[in-house]
């Protein structure tokens, strides 16, 4: 999310990765091996299990997300403008077709069906998402910016419900617009009434 938020593209690869796309159990070593130019017996070489290969992917996503907040945190400053950054994220990967899902997302409509440590990644990037927006609405809320009716820690989750929501709605209609208008919601109903 780092190097995205400063203006790189949401992937190197156009369109969604096939884990963002299908799921853990909708997509093969055939798929990767298509979309990235390398034999099925170099991934297997590498990564044994699909297990290994898709822990490894929410480890390095987790990592990127907490990088890319941290960022936001630093370069604004301000927990609106910080909010709107990263609906402002999401809406252009969903709009480019570079990205149009949260891979945790993704796997935590699934996790009855995937290995544990896959599971334990997905609930620790809820966990540091929610921590970011916990925060984050904390300092809004403490600086009159933003509004708050729950605790902040329950806002925090709905709000990243919402997002989550938002990109679901937006699959489901088959219209990027749909995200943004969305997720513009949930931000709208965090400011205070002038």
């Amino acid at each position: 999310m780092a190097r995205r938020y400063q203006g790189s593209p949401c992937q190197v690869a156009p369109g969604p990765a096939p884990l963002e796309a299908g799921g853990y159990n909708g997509f093969s070593y055939a798929d990767v091996s298509a979309r990235v130019n390398i034999s099925k017996a170099s991934i297997h070489h590498h990564f044994p299990s699909k297990a290994d290969l898709v822990r490894t992917v929410v480890e390095l996503y987790r990592a990127e997300a907490r990088e890319g907040l941290a960022l936001l945190d630093r370069q604004l400053g301000d927990p609106l403008l910080a909010l709107n950054a990263y609906v402002d994220y999401w809406s252009s990967c969903i709009a480019g077709g570079t990205s149009s899902f949260c891979i945790c997302a993704m796997l935590a409509a699934e996790a009855p069906m995937i290995p544990d440590e896959i599971a334990d990644e997905v609930r620790g990037h809820f966990e540091d998402l929610s921590g970011w927006l916990t925060i984050t609405l904390e300092k809004g809320a403490a600086q009159g910016r933003l509004r708050l009716q729950g605790t902040p820690a329950d806002e925090a989750k709905a709000f990243m419900a919402s997002v989550h929501g938002a990109m679901l709605a937006a699959r489901g209609f088959g219209d990027a617009a749909t995200f943004a208008a969305l997720a513009r919601l949930s931000i709208a109903r965090l400011v205070p009434a002038v």
